[in-house]
């Protein structure tokens, strides 16, 4: 059986390729489990705010007004008004659209392709004879923003079915994930596994665990509310490997992959991070 290693400082994780999902999800519980022994791992949906107790009282004061609010009263206008043909949005979604984001990504087996959330946005305007959104901030990360705050509360719950192409997929952003890449050489494991909790220049580095639970996110340095694929293309160009279409299948596949492994975590977007 194939597997390769992951050396993450006094840890020595075994990877097994052919793991099941949940298996790969309940060792990465372990993993940091035995990492962070102290730590409650519901924390780390708050992301570095779980590992810097001093930036964490600052987040929690900045939560009291927070910056991603206008985005929430902002998307929440453009969800609710109808369409040219007086459809909405609540008419493309399940339950209208409320509390549904823990779902998201999903496999669509019509298509055999990962839907997002933001992709489910753009296809129904398309559906209903309206110009799609441009895909990292504006309205589009602002209606996706009012969607994950009706969710809440609820927890991660993304599907992977008995379809060779869903795991398929699933297989695919793992890959990704494990992959090193760019002049850096870095993949996205190095950062969120091996280094998770230290310190890169003024920053904690958050873990792996619970990435997922809190998109759209308003970042200081962006002065706005982005989308999830803003941050894969940023951290794409950080470590100067080229970043890939937002939306692309690879992006789509590595989101799939990184919900499913945030399942049973609650959600809590949108959230602000530096």
């Amino acid at each position: 059986m194939k597997k390769f290693l992951i050396a993450c400082f006094l840890f020595v994780v075994t990877v097994d390729v052919y793991a099941t999902p949940e298996e790969d999800r309940l060792a990465l519980r372990e993993f940091f489990t035995q990492r962070f022994p102290d730590m409650d791992l519901n924390e780390m949906i708050n992301g570095l705010y779980a590992f810097d107790e001093g930036a964490r009282e600052q987040w929690l004061e900045m939560e009291d007004f927070p910056p991603y609010e206008i985005a929430i009263e902002e998307g929440e206008e453009a969800f609710n008004e109808p369409f040219a043909n007086s459809k909405s949005y609540a008419d493309c979604f399940e339950n209208g659209g409320i509390g549904i984001k823990q779902n998201y990504p999903r496999f669509d087996k019509d298509s055999g392709e990962i839907i997002t959330l933001e992709l489910a946005i753009n296809q129904c305007r398309t559906d209903n004879g309206e110009e799609p959104l441009p895909w990292l901030t504006g309205e589009l990360a602002a209606i996706s923003a009012y969607m994950a705050f009706t969710s809440r509360g609820n927890k991660m719950s993304v599907v992977i079915p008995d379809d060779p192409r869903a795991l398929s997929a699933y297989e695919s952003g793992k890959e990704y994930y494990y992959t090193r890449r760019g002049q850096l050489e870095f993949a996205c494991e190095n950062c969120h596994m091996q280094s998770a909790g230290f310190q890169l220049r003024a920053d904690r580095l958050s873990g792996m665990l619970g990435q997922a639970t809190h998109w759209p996110v308003y970042r200081s340095k962006w002065g706005e509310i982005g989308t999830l694929h803003k941050r894969f293309r940023e951290c794409n160009s950080q470590v100067r490997a080229k970043p890939y279409d937002p939306q692309s299948r690879v992006y789509r596949e590595l989101e799939y992959f990184l919900s499913f492994m945030s399942n049973d975590m609650e959600m809590n977007g949108p959230a602000s991070r530096r």
